[in-house]
């Protein structure tokens, strides 16, 4: 029932001017922020180990500003879910679209690292092209079914559970089909290794160059940035990554997690936080969490 009636407030929310909008999930963001004590833990843990340098009080400027942009991001999901494909596209500026169109059609992977804006981007992709994509299922099955049918609205987008694998996914890149790929959570070392990220030993998938090599697929970096107050979006694709794969998993892992780094140092407040990216640990070595 509660999930019902949140989803009612979603619906109700996004008739609201964009503007509004942006101030609900602004003010949503810092009544969070006193009473979200584990997640607030999780964010400042992170923050720590991935900017020794950075003080006190600017790291925890950093963390308030991360839950309004986290709220925002998830407030206006509202309008990503329900508002026509015209009032999204209105709110989106697109840079690079060449590196985009330069593949379309052909096996490509779409890195899209978790930044707040990146269901508004995918979006706009999903407007464009037919693509492949793998989900986690929610602990709500009613929330499950609602996130599945949002994400694919628009076209014909083709979702597949973590428990699938990768055999779906594989078979509609060779069609030509988009894989929209967020690499940076940790899932363990199982299929991956201890990779850096911000100096810090992190789990994490070296599942990108082996995708790449099985499919012959382009990278193509997506990011989606969300601007201030009410200007919306810019959602930027990078040129495709050249010699990549290497033929070393590791190696290739590294220069993912460096440019993921890259683009957080820009705009560090819309990085997700509040995930807990170093929760596996190398044996022998103390939790974090």
């Amino acid at each position: 029932m509660l999930a019902r009636l949140g989803v009612l407030f979603f619906w109700l929310i996004h008739f609201l001017p964009f503007r509004v909008i942006v101030a609900i999930g602004n003010v949503l963001g810092t009544l969070a922020y006193p009473f979200a004590a584990e997640r607030r833990f999780v964010g400042d843990t992170n923050l720590r180990l991935c900017f020794p340098d950075m003080d006190e009080k600017a790291r925890k400027k950093l963390l308030r500003g991360h839950f309004r942009m986290f709220m925002r991001g998830l407030i206006e999901r509202s309008i990503v879910w329900w508002s026509s494909a015209e009032r999204i596209n209105s709110l989106i500026r697109v840079e690079g679209v060449e590196h985009f169109e330069a593949w379309k059609g052909q096996p490509m992977i779409l890195l899209t690292p978790h930044f707040v804006g990146m269901d508004t981007g995918g979006q706009w992709i999903a407007q464009q092209v037919d693509t492949v994509c793998m989900y986690a299922n929610q602990k709500n099955v009613y929330l499950t079914e609602l996130l599945l049918k949002k994400r694919a609205r628009f076209r014909n987008q083709h979702l597949y559970s973590r428990q699938e694998g990768l055999r779906p996914i594989l078979k509609g890149m060779r069609k030509g089909l988009p894989f929209i790929y967020p690499p940076d959570q940790d899932q363990g070392v199982k299929d991956g290794a201890f990779i850096p990220f911000f100096g810090v030993p992190a789990a994490t998938m070296t599942s990108l160059p082996r995708i790449a090599q099985m499919t012959g697929a382009k990278v193509v970096p997506s990011i989606t940035c969300v601007l201030p107050g009410g200007q919306g979006y810019v959602l930027t694709f990078y040129p495709a990554w050249e010699n990549y794969p290497s033929g070393d998993d590791v190696a290739d892992a590294r220069r993912m997690n460096a440019f993921i780094e890259d683009r957080i140092r820009e705009m560090p407040e819309q990085y997700f936080w509040l995930h807990k990216r170093f929760k596996t640990r190398p044996e022998g070595e103390a939790r974090f969490y």
